[in-house]
């Protein structure tokens, strides 16, 4: 009897660990749960390209214009001269050229609005050569350089220059305004609009030249015999200090309307060199 007895117990010993081992396999709630995928994220689709970049082009307008305005101080020796850059970013003048030349031009589809990064215009207003012109801080390389993927025919370029008043040695940068006189009687304020139109040929960026575009508005400037009533501006609305000119609306209408002005006389002349 004690024989079957110890049998019994050795037998039941061997058998109940292998069911004690068998839930560490893996946890019932464990297998259930399907393992969790990380679906492979989508590639970015690439921005599409403006419609106006894959039609013909025959003329891209670059504007140069629109973020510099002087206001310069001019008294009776060279030492009472002052002269302040105020930025005009929100004036809308490079909008302005646009809406000129295809005005100037009609309604035509392939006339195209060229971008460029901030800066670019640096090296032509601000040249770091002295004594030999670079060529990398000309406007042909300039244009080139951000017009890689334009192709168009041509390219109209508004610049500003730097110019004098009438029979003085004062100078006057671009855009802006200026008020000259001895004392704070004896003044007199001024816009003034240095604006310069370029045509390059689109393949060899060389400058296209014509004689009435290039010498129409210098004869009309010198054949003038009275003031421009666009330039004229009242003592009053000079910005003083010169800080407010940035918030001026009446500096700002003034400004776009000279604007508008010149390249309205100018524009024609040049268009027809296309």
């Amino acid at each position: 009897m004690l024989r079957h007895v110890a049998a019994l117990l050795i037998t039941s010993a061997l058998i109940v660990p292998s069911y004690a081992q068998a839930p560490t396999a893996q946890p019932a709630n464990t297998a259930a749960r399907p393992a969790s995928k990380k679906m492979p994220s989508k590639p970015k689709a690439k921005a599409a390209r403006p419609a106006a970049e894959t039609r013909p082009c025959s003329l891209g307008v670059i504007s140069a214009i629109g973020d510099r305005f002087f206001v310069d101080k001019f008294g009776v020796t060279v030492f009472e001269t002052e002269e302040t850059e105020v930025p005009i970013e929100g004036w809308g003048l490079d909008e302005l050229v646009l809406t000129r030349v295809r005005a100037a031009a009609g309604a035509d589809p392939s006339i195209r609005k060229i971008g460029y990064p901030k800066g670019s215009f640096e090296p032509y207003y601000n040249p770091k050569s002295r004594f030999l012109p670079d060529p990398r801080e000309g406007l042909p390389a300039i244009v080139r350089d951000i017009t890689s993927n334009a192709n168009c025919e041509r390219y109209l370029v508004v610049t500003t220059f730097k110019g004098q008043i009438p029979g003085s040695n004062l100078t006057l940068n671009g855009i802006g305004t200026y008020n000259r006189g001895l004392g704070s009687i004896i003044r007199h304020s001024h816009l003034f609009a240095n604006i310069t139109i370029n045509m390059l040929d689109g393949k060899s960026y060389e400058k296209i030249s014509s004689f009435a575009a290039d010498t129409g508005s210098r004869l009309a400037e010198g054949l003038r015999i009275t003031e421009d009533p666009l330039e004229k501006l009242d003592n009053a609305d000079f910005p003083d200090p010169p800080s407010r000119a940035s918030n001026s609306a009446s500096l700002r209408d003034r400004v776009r309307t000279l604007v508008a002005a010149k390249l309205d006389r100018d524009l024609p002349s040049y268009l027809k060199t296309q």
